[in-house]
């Protein structure tokens, strides 16, 4: 292993490493399974030769300040695709994973008790729900009208010489290239809508850890932060660790996103 190591990572650090990890996968897959168990040791990748080749990664820490909000929000709400640009407001104003919001279903939205119902990697089956904040809340509510828009007579009846039949898409981030019907692949937009303004680069996941750095302005509990963005709880973050009601994390929520819409210089008038 050492020897492979040593003839991958001047070729491509990034991909070595990553090749490791899946080597380092399954070994220990195999070791779970008695018929595997054994044949290769351990030290194939646990050895210190073996980790003193490994390049180190570095820790990610892109994230959005509080004075580049203006130009991010004013560069994604420009973007022509409403689905993509609501998507990208909406890991920012959530704080979650790409993933699971991608995944979100419109029996996952409940626009009467404002809640929002995400299938947690980290809870399980039962997902993890949060509060639907009100400029969120707009940008799905015309997300829903456009899905449920019926097409004109011509392309219905072009969907009919292909054997298809209209109907409204059950994803909220819809996209009509995808394979699975939902949007796939977002960062491109947001590269090219980030390009001209001068903001440095910012992941899909950067978002995210922007959502928990900027709370921290509106002086957020930190175990609130965390069950709206659904991380493990923390006994260092919290010496008592306990469940808020929905109520009170939209309580919190709704001030986090208006102190973005602030900073952003967005106008938006909540119609409760």
């Amino acid at each position: 292993m050492s020897e492979w190591l040593e003839v991958e990572i001047p070729r491509g650090a990034t991909n070595a490493g990553h090749a490791f990890g899946l080597f380092k996968a399954f070994i220990r897959w195999c070791d779970t399974h008695e018929t595997y168990a054994g044949i290769i040791p351990p030290d194939a990748y646990a050895s210190p030769k073996v980790k003193g080749i490994l390049p180190r990664s570095a820790a990610k820490d892109d994230c959005l300040q509080r004075e580049q909000l203006s130009v991010w929000f004013s560069a994604v709400r420009g973007i022509a695709n409403p689905v993509i640009s609501a998507y990208l407001q909406g890991l920012l104003i959530t704080g979650a994973r790409r993933e699971e919001l991608a995944a979100l279903r419109w029996d996952d939205v409940d626009f009467r008790w404002r809640s929002l119902t995400m299938n947690d990697k980290v809870e399980g089956t039962g997902g993890r729900t949060i509060p639907l904040t009100p400029y969120l809340a707009s940008l799905l509510l015309s997300l829903q009208r456009l899905n449920e828009t019926r097409p004109n007579k011509r392309q219905i009846a072009r969907l009919a010489q292909r054997g298809e039949q209209w109907e409204p898409s059950k994803w909220v981030f819809a996209s009509k290239t995808a394979s699975d019907g939902k949007i796939a692949e977002p960062r491109h937009a947001h590269n090219r809508a980030l390009a001209p303004t001068g903001l440095p680069h910012i992941s899909l996941h950067g978002l995210r850890r922007s959502f928990g750095t900027l709370s921290e302005w509106v002086e957020v509990p930190v175990g609130i932060v965390a069950q709206i963005q659904g991380h493990k709880p923390s006994a260092i973050a919290e010496k008592h660790y306990r469940r808020r009601p929905l109520d009170l994390l939209r309580m919190w929520h709704d001030k986090i996103e208006g102190w973005m819409l602030e900073q952003a210089r967005i106008e938006f008038e909540h119609r409760k």
